[in-house]
């Protein structure tokens, strides 16, 4: 009888590529080429760690000294973080 497993799913290699950061964004994530989803990971650690969430809505994110240069304005949503990002890594 002939096994109904599914062959194991692979990985998409773009999206695991190591990406080298721009000088804006190493300030924040460090300058080693890392996976894009590394880099949204790293973000998100340093967001947290400096308490930069929108207190009154947790989707907005307050820039600070190292994020202003990254995002080009005082605060954007979680959801644009993604787009800004993308234009800093090669």
């Amino acid at each position: 009888m002939a096994s109904t497993e599914k062959p194991a799913r692979k990985p998409n290699t773009g999206f695991m590529k190591p990406l080298t950061p721009s000088p804006t964004l190493a300030a924040i994530i460090g300058p080693d080429a890392i996976p894009r989803t590394e880099v949204t990971k790293k973000i998100w650690e340093y967001i947290k760690k400096h308490d930069l969430q929108d207190p009154a809505n947790r989707r907005n994110i307050n820039a600070d000294d190292k994020l202003r240069p990254l995002f080009g304005k005082e605060q954007v949503s979680m959801f644009e973080l993604t787009k800004l990002v993308s234009v800093h890594l090669k």
